[in-house]
């Protein structure tokens, strides 16, 4: 279920395929940066469509740069070399103007470096919480060169104001490196436009090396070599300026590969990813060797990489130091759900001053689905939730995931641990709703908020991550009272294996509950109220209401009647809802009801609407009642069966249709048997491919 303010992701079941990644949001910014302050035209191939990159456009654009779209992924940037000058370098054409950034560190660091030596008049802004993320050290910087850089609002932090200044040609400056490489990024880059020599010193350990080794090798591509002592000072010699390469092609990006590659750890794979290989300057690639270390098998080439789940037994936990990954190694902290023991992540404390507190958010949200976690200033430490009932061997949700599959018949809904009623917050943070897509891949699938934050990053993140997993199969047999469709979907569960859900069971069982509890079928809230409270537990033949057996007090025609109606509160539907979803679980589901292919499983993999005529239904009912040695009526019951159409056709909350999809399969000729082998028959051809997609 999808709306634009959640997602719901099912239950998966495995992972396989291929993705072609987006282009790097490191490497797309840099790159548009460098082309406009370069001489001659740069054609920019496999660019990022994504918020950050649309930031970056729209602002050199106001700076009178010339972009020109050449259709898909393709731009030719015209750069500044006509207000080139052998003192000053290159400068935008536009000399005063007001730039909203949005939540883009990519874009609003690296400008404001560049602004501030261009000599003109600029205000810079963004979302809230850029202004909340640090600036005040590359503002420290920059005024040592002489850039004269207002704080609007708090010290040290944007909105800014740049005003025209007279650069002093210092020497030497420096610039602290254990908050965000982007400081020094954004100094680098910037450092041409002097015209002189600068060396930079970083002042503290220099955290996410790897994305310097990107500045530095994109400035390269641009003609721009910079010098430099380890990781301790850069030097920008004097008389460097960017030329164009002509045409430059951006990576695929290697953070967006650490969720495909994850999903084909957990997801048994193998799931390749191409766009970025051994060849990359990207050091999230390395992310790849982490997923290595807890066990995953890992195939690499120049250009593409593939992970497939353990050999044998389950991924493993690790205690890394991530200052190599900053951003995959968020990945790693939901991997950890899926690990056995407890999983450590180090040298992170550039997760607080990101899009948000990412240590905070990780924590909150990992405690959610259950597991337990212990967060510092610069570590998080996770250990994965274990099952509710301490019945499957070893620790995490691999285990339990595997004694479903190794117990199919059991159907007594477990915990869903991965499925808080709530969801999953996101916190307008594009990772945030990447990582927890893997979470799943546990017991009962997981909803993730605000969605749409991916387009930060990875607009159609959903639809290539739909193409690669594979969901837990459900088969949803709908249709109208006494149409046999209970007695056939329990004996096609039976035949495949799969679970069963006899959802008209759950409404039954809560107007026993009702009763017990002396809530009146009338009082929408209060059953509302009792259907999230209660514990409904199938075990074989036998239905368990909050832990007490019942019996043939849920067979009867007055409860039947009963849970018709109650079955027409929306609110009551709402509740048991989430129930329903539980039932989903590996290696497969059969559902009943008047609503599985419309409302509760719309992704059904098949879908039936099952009838007979009214007369036939009639009889069955009356020949089952008879058995059972109760008297009956044929005729009271056609009218019965007939008044019960007619209002679940009627009734405003899910009433009684088929289903987009669906198939009609008319049993009045059929017996029992031939209806069973002709859903079977169905089956394989919806089934032939993998279980059915997100």
């Amino acid at each position: 279920m999808t709306s634009e303010n959640f997602i719901d992701l099912p239950p998966l079941l495995s992972a396989r395929g291929t993705v072609r990644l987006p282009g790097s949001k490191s490497i797309s910014n840099r790159v548009l940066l460098l082309a406009a302050l370069a001489r001659g035209t740069t054609e920019v191939r496999d660019l990022l469509h994504s918020d950050d990159t649309g930031r970056m456009l729209d602002a050199l654009r106001i700076l009178g740069v010339k972009i020109e779209s050449m259709g898909g992924n393709a731009y030719r940037v015209d750069g500044c070399g006509g207000n080139f000058s052998e003192t000053r370098g290159a400068r935008f054409s536009v000399k005063q103007a007001e730039l909203f950034l949005g939540n883009a560190g990519t874009a609003f660091r690296p400008l404001t470096a560049a602004l501030a030596l261009s000599g003109g008049d600029y205000k810079l802004s963004g979302v809230a919480r850029m202004h909340e993320r640090p600036i005040g050290d590359l503002v420290d910087a920059l005024r040592e060169l002489g850039a004269d850089i207002e704080f609007l609002d708090n010290e040290g932090f944007p909105p800014l104001q740049i005003h025209p200044a007279t650069l002093t040609g210092v020497g030497r400056v420096s610039v602290r490196g254990d908050v965000s490489s982007q400081f020094l990024t954004a100094l680098l880059m910037a450092l041409p436009l002097l015209n002189s020599e600068v060396t930079v010193e970083v002042v503290g350990e220099l955290i996410s090396k790897p994305y310097i080794e990107i500045t530095l090798a994109m400035m390269a591509s641009f003609g721009v070599t910079v010098q430099r002592d380890g990781w301790s000072s850069f030097t920008v010699a004097a008389g460097s300026h960017y030329v164009s390469p002509g045409v430059i092609y951006v990576e695929g990006d290697a953070s967006s590969a650490s969720y495909f590659l994850a999903a084909g750890a957990i997801g048994g794979g193998p799931v390749r990813i191409e766009g970025v290989g051994s060849g990359s300057i990207q050091g999230d690639v390395q992310f790849a060797d982490a997923l290595a270390l807890m066990g995953a098998q890992i195939e690499m080439g120049a250009n593409w990489m593939e992970a497939s789940a353990p050999k044998s037994g389950n991924l493993k936990a690790v205690e890394l130091d991530c200052n190599h990954i900053p951003d995959a190694a968020m990945t790693l902290a939901v991997v950890a759900l899926f690990a056995e023991g407890t999983t450590t992540l180090r040298n992170i404390a550039s997760w607080r001053v990101k899009e948000t507190d990412r240590i905070a958010a990780m924590a909150t949200e990992l405690r959610k689905v259950g597991a337990t976690v212990e967060e510092g200033e610069d570590f998080i430490r996770i250990t994965p939730p274990k099952t509710a009932t301490n019945k499957t061997s070893g620790s995490g949700l691999v285990s339990l995931i595997a004694s479903w599959l190794r117990s199919p018949q059991s159907s007594a809904p477990r915990s869903a641990l991965l499925n808080p009623a709530s969801g999953i917050d996101t916190y307008d943070d594009h990772r945030m709703a990447m990582c927890f897509s893997l979470a799943a891949f546990g017991a009962g699938g997981i909803r993730i908020n605000d969605p749409r934050c991916v387009a930060k990053t990875f607009p159609n993140f959903f639809t290539l991550f739909h193409d690669v997993v594979q969901a837990v199969p459900v088969i949803a047999i709908d249709g109208p009272s006494a149409s046999g469709k209970g007695t056939v979907a329990q004996l096609v569960a039976e035949r495949l294996g799969f679970h069963y859900l006899d959802s008209g069971a759950l409404y039954r069982l809560l107007v026993l509950a009702a009763q017990r509890d002396k809530v009146l079928l009338t009082d929408e809230s209060g059953l509302a109220a009792l259907a999230e409270r209660i514990e409904i537990r199938f075990e074989a033949n036998q239905i368990f209401l909050d832990g007490i057996q019942v019996g043939d007090e849920l067979r009867g025609e007055q409860c039947a009647a009963a849970a018709s109606r109650v079955a027409a509160l929306p609110r009551v539907r709402a509740a048991l809802l989430a129930k329903q979803h539980a039932f989903r679980r590996a290696p497969g589901l059969v559902a009943d009801g008047r609503d599985m292919g419309s409302v509760v499983f719309p992704d059904a993999d098949l879908k039936i609407f099952l009838t007979a005529s009214a007369e036939a239904r009639a009889e069955r009912r009356y020949k089952q009642l008879m058995e059972k040695g109760n008297g009956a009526n044929i005729a009271a019951l056609l009218l019965d069966i007939r008044a019960r159409d007619e209002r679940d056709t009627q009734r405003s909350a899910s009433p009684l249709q088929q289903a987009p999809g669906a198939s009609l399969l008319d049993t009045t000729a059929l017996d029992i048997e031939q209806a069973v082998q002709e859903i079977l028959a169905r089956y394989p051809a919806q089934g032939s491919k993998e279980p059915g997609p997100v």
